[in-house]
């Protein structure tokens, strides 16, 4: 299958998000043309002024709702690949249907699209997460070849009643399912192929509109709460977290599995290693000087004692080192350039 090389368009899904902001900004600087698509065009207003040295190599389009039958129609017009990233990510719905039927939805609406008016389509990237591969509680290596089954088990059974966690993960699995269903069942019809990439929690600098704290993503405000707000029981800080990847990192893999052929038709877990929680605050306090003096001292927690605990999550990245050939950011790096974002926010 023939992949995309530069010069060549790029549609990108939910283009204002935390992950999707730095993909849209990875494509450009590898000189790319992007189109990406936001809900309104006041979504839009931040994205233009930030990537208007960019001319007409940015472009954006208004699709309101990604769960419409032919939402994505027009979007998919003259675009050699797709990236998407668009899909809800919280953990206190109160419904089932709130976060599962957006990520279904949104996912089948651009692909029916991709296949109908996508001609010039030759790989479409999906964002998806290690929720579709992780099972809580299950004490292995986990691989592409897992599902989270337990999450959508959950969700039949208990309905609205189920865990914000599991109804986040069911959405998560059954988006990415239903991808993988849909491809199989149309590629004899259709001239593009399909990569999905499986990050875990994902952190580092934000470059997306964001008012102030309260309103970053979920994964951002609780390293911001973990590593700046003292308090955490140690239990917390020194049992609980999982495994996790740089934003930055992300992006490079989104460009990576549309360039290289090698992952057409392929699920691949990115993630750069686990962690407690305890170790982002002992990396924040390892930094000299501190990039964020407004914030002295930093919480200390348990020092050190990331070192012995035993991972929480483990994940087998040799896809990913075969294929993409990543090179991770380290903690610090992250940890340093996330406070320094913060301290010049006043954060």
């Amino acid at each position: 299958m023939p992949t995309i090389s530069t010069g060549d368009k790029v549609l990108v899904t939910g283009a204002n998000g935390f992950i999707a902001v730095w993909v849209v900004r990875k494509f450009l600087e590898k000189g790319y043309a992007v189109r990406g698509s936001v809900r309104s065009a006041d979504k839009g207003k931040f994205l233009k002024e930030m990537f208007k040295s960019y001319g007409d190599k940015f472009e954006l389009v208004v699709v309101e709702d990604i769960t419409k039958e032919g939402a994505f129609d027009e979007a998919v017009k003259g675009v050699d690949a797709i990236a998407h990233t668009a899909s809800p990510f919280y953990l206190d719905a109160a419904s089932v249907d709130e976060l599962i039927g957006p990520a279904v939805n949104g996912t089948t609406c651009i692909l029916k699209s991709a296949a109908k008016n996508g001609q010039g389509v030759k790989r479409i990237v999906i964002t998806s997460s290690c929720a579709s591969v992780v099972e809580v509680g299950n004490d292995k290596v986990f691989t592409e070849k897992d599902w989270n089954e337990l999450a959508i088990k959950e969700v039949k059974e208990q309905g609205d009643e189920a865990s914000g966690l599991a109804k986040y993960f069911a959405s998560k699995t059954l988006a990415e399912k239903a991808a993988w269903e849909f491809y199989e069942k149309n590629k004899s019809d259709v001239k593009w192929d399909l990569a999905v990439l499986n990050p875990p929690f994902v952190f580092g600098p934000i470059i997306h509109d964001v008012k102030g704290v309260d309103s970053l993503n979920t994964s951002a405000r609780q390293w911001h709460d973990t590593v700046l707000v003292d308090g955490k029981p140690k239990d917390f800080l020194t049992t609980q977290g999982e495994s996790w990847i740089d934003v930055r990192d992300v992006a490079e893999a989104h460009v990576l599995a549309l360039e290289k052929e090698a992952a057409g038709g392929e699920r691949i877990i990115i993630s750069e290693g686990s962690f407690v929680w305890q170790d982002w605050i002992d990396a924040a306090n390892s930094l000299s000087p501190s990039p964020i003096p407004s914030h002295t001292p930093l919480p200390v927690g348990y020092p050190g004692a990331g070192r012995t605990a035993k991972p929480p999550v483990v994940y087998d990245t040799a896809k990913e080192k075969r294929i993409l050939d990543l090179k991770y950011h380290t903690k610090e790096e992250t940890t340093r350039d996330i406070l320094a974002d913060f301290e010049k926010r006043g954060w």
